[in-house]
């Protein structure tokens, strides 16, 4: 028998490659982090031994969901402000809110609190733009999740940069930092096109194109981001990256939720990735994302939360469900955004998004053993048909009992190992404080104006 160093045995594994496959009584044997093999659990027994084995027979494995947009250290402004669209929202709250309390040790703290949100709701791999993008690898490498952090660029000075040469050396400074790095990865972040100038975009593309890689941006959120985006450059947004050249597979479009069929086909047409996230979007009434037409043109549609200041959470098996509903519901066709679809987008289309797609999003022999385990033995799951349906309509993360990221057991038995939570969470009552405090300084001076 073989030695390796980890067999996982569990009733169902979903790998999603291929499509619409479910592995009954199967085991995944995992050496140096990688996927050795996936076989019966029968077989498993006659092949490999491994000191670290474990018996998950009313469990369902999958790949490791991948949550492709956060701002992750926004999760110490959840619930800050509700029910407001998106511009009030921001500009009233959130960017005070930032201007007053973002700093390393903010942006650490609530990293923190959102990694420990997300492996408990089993997801190994987050996309994220935020400011401090150097403290964030720090944190993200030490808990080993795995990650593309954003190197942010925004034609304002924050406490990150004062310009956009400024915001760009410094990006320069993080990539040149992480290269190689197994688990970290990083893109150039241009927060917006109505943020960013064509000078500022055009310098954006000639970094990314230089470092080989990707391009994260908010683009057509709001239907007043296109009315202004008319007033004050005399085309859409899209239209303008297309004229600076942007549109490429190495460009990732968050939100998209104000498309015309022109549109879509671009998209299509020019290999761009979207990031749906569908309960961000419905909170702050943005709009809609066209994820059906998308998928049909051929685009590469994955899911992302967004922060969980607009969401208000990160989790990911919601968002499946939310995306499968919602799908169904815009179209009047229950056939729209099946099951299986629905977890390739969180999933797989998240990886090739990333441009991992060779590295995770499946469960294939070759790649990082990035898996969640999900208990579907309880009484809001039972009985239990298909485990695939079950999983995006039924499911909750409460579920989730075990994680590993590159074969690193991070999630165990719903206990995190890489992260102190008592701890984590006096430190993020500390932040409530001050920004409460904050808030009723601001709150006090604009009636006084």
């Amino acid at each position: 028998m073989q030695p390796i160093d980890t067999l996982i045995h569990a009733g169902w594994i979903i790998p999603v490659e291929p499509d619409n496959v479910i592995y009954e009584h199967h085991a995944v044997a995992i050496q140096d982090g990688n996927i050795l093999a996936i076989l019966s659990s029968e077989e498993a027994n006659r092949q490999f031994t491994s000191g670290d084995t474990h018996y998950l027979p009313n469990h369902l494995l999958i790949p490791g969901l991948i949550n492709a947009h956060t701002h992750a250290a926004m999760n110490l402004l959840r619930g800050l402000a509700d029910d407001m669209p998106l511009q009030e929202w921001l500009m009233q709250h959130i960017w005070p809110a930032e201007q007053a309390c973002v700093s390393p040790e903010f942006v650490s703290d609530g990293t923190q609190l959102a990694m420990a949100e997300m492996l408990r709701g089993g997801v190994t791999c987050f996309s994220d733009m935020y400011f401090f993008p150097d403290v964030e690898c720090e944190v993200i490498s030490k808990v080993g999740m795995r990650a593309m952090v954003g190197l942010i660029l925004i034609d304002f000075p924050t406490s990150w940069g004062n310009d956009a040469e400024d915001y760009l050396r410094k990006a320069r400074d993080v990539y040149d930092h992480y290269r190689g790095h197994p688990l970290v990865r990083t893109a150039i972040a241009p927060h917006a096109p109505y943020t960013v100038s064509d000078t500022s975009l055009t310098a954006a593309k000639t970094l990314a194109e230089k470092l080989d890689v990707p391009i994260h941006i908010h683009v057509h959120e709001t239907a007043l981001e296109i009315r202004e985006s008319l007033e004050k450059y005399g085309e859409r947004p899209l239209e303008r990256l297309q004229r600076l050249k942007l549109l490429s597979s190495s460009l990732i479009a968050i939100h998209t939720t104000q498309l015309t069929e022109a549109e879509i086909q671009l998209l299509a047409n020019t290999e761009v990735n979207v990031v749906h996230c569908p309960e961000s979007n419905l909170k702050l009434a943005s709009g809609f994302c066209p994820v059906h037409q998308l998928l049909k043109a051929g685009v590469n549609v994955a899911l992302g939360t967004d922060g969980a200041a607009s969401n208000d959470d990160l989790d990911m098996l919601g968002e499946m469900h939310t995306a499968a509903l919602l799908a169904k519901g815009l179209n009047q066709d229950a056939r729209c955004l099946p099951a299986a679809q629905a977890l390739r987008m969180a999933t797989l289309n998240g990886a090739k998004a990333l441009g991992i797609s060779h590295l995770t999003g499946s469960l294939v022999p070759g790649k990082a053993a990035d898996i969640t385990a999900i208990d579907l033995y309880d009484i809001d799951t039972q009985p239990l048909y298909n485990p695939l349906s079950t999983l995006v309509y039924a499911v909750g993360r409460e579920k989730v009992t075990d994680v590993w990221v590159a074969g690193k057991q991070l999630l165990k038995t719903r206990r995190l190992t890489t992260l102190d939570i008592p701890e984590l969470l006096t430190r993020t009552q500390r932040w409530r404080e001050k920004i409460m405090e904050n808030e009723k300084w601001r709150n006090k001076t604009s009636k006084v104006d």
